[in-house]
């Protein structure tokens, strides 16, 4: 059951330093190869996730920016609402996580930025966990740790390589061996779940703000 906590945890979107990590190939599958690493201080491990999609960076950027369409391909999202619009590119989110008994649901507020190289159009998309914004709610427990960032690297027409690396606690009484253990399957089933998400037609288009 624990699976399904990493499986959203995993999504969370937000800025990492990533050349701290030794990484080990941790499993392969469609095409998403998932890696692990110790992390100094932590008895979590951290994660990274590479895959090339068929897509372009805006419409990946587009799809990370929907809020709403969230619940519809990361796994176990109870609900994803919208704090506030700062800009095209940047937003405040709410989601909370819903996690199968006896383990408590989850839910944190998320500080959505994307920025891109005008040289190179690679894009970065970062969105750590923040403090406020929605007060803690009873018998669900806040992540307020993470850090992680997501690179898009334009290939050729219509595809892209991400790259993605998380570090997170995800609080409460989960057993950091366990979330260990378990940390290649929501990567794999969430990316799965973007490639369907990108042949919406409503991310044909993309972001109008990114230039591919």
């Amino acid at each position: 059951m624990y699976k399904y906590l990493f499986s959203i945890i995993f999504l969370l979107n937000i800025t990492a330093a990533s050349a701290q990590y030794k990484w080990t190939p941790k499993t392969e599958k469609d095409g998403i190869k998932v890696f692990t690493s110790i992390v100094e201080g932590s008895k979590i491990k951290a994660v990274k996730v590479e895959a090339d999609l068929d897509a372009t960076p805006a419409q990946l950027v587009k799809v990370l920016l929907d809020v709403k369409g969230c619940t519809e391909w990361v796994s176990h999202t109870k609900l994803c609402t919208l704090v506030k619009q700062v800009s095209p590119s940047e937003l405040y989110y709410y989601s909370e996580i819903d996690v199968p008994w006896p383990v408590s649901n989850r839910d944190f507020v998320a500080h959505l930025t994307v920025h891109q190289n005008p040289e190179t159009k690679v894009v970065t998309v970062d969105g750590p966990a923040v403090p406020g914004f929605v007060p803690v709610k009873e018998g669900i427990v806040r992540i307020s740790e993470s850090k992680g960032e997501w690179i898009l690297t334009p290939l050729e027409k219509d595809r892209v390589r991400v790259v993605y690396t998380l570090q997170v606690n995800p609080g409460g009484s989960i057993p950091a061996w366990l979330i260990n253990l378990l940390a290649a399957e929501g990567p794999i089933n969430s990316f799965q779940g973007l490639k369907k998400q990108l042949k919406k037609p409503q991310y044909a288009e993309g972001a109008s703000f990114i230039k591919d």
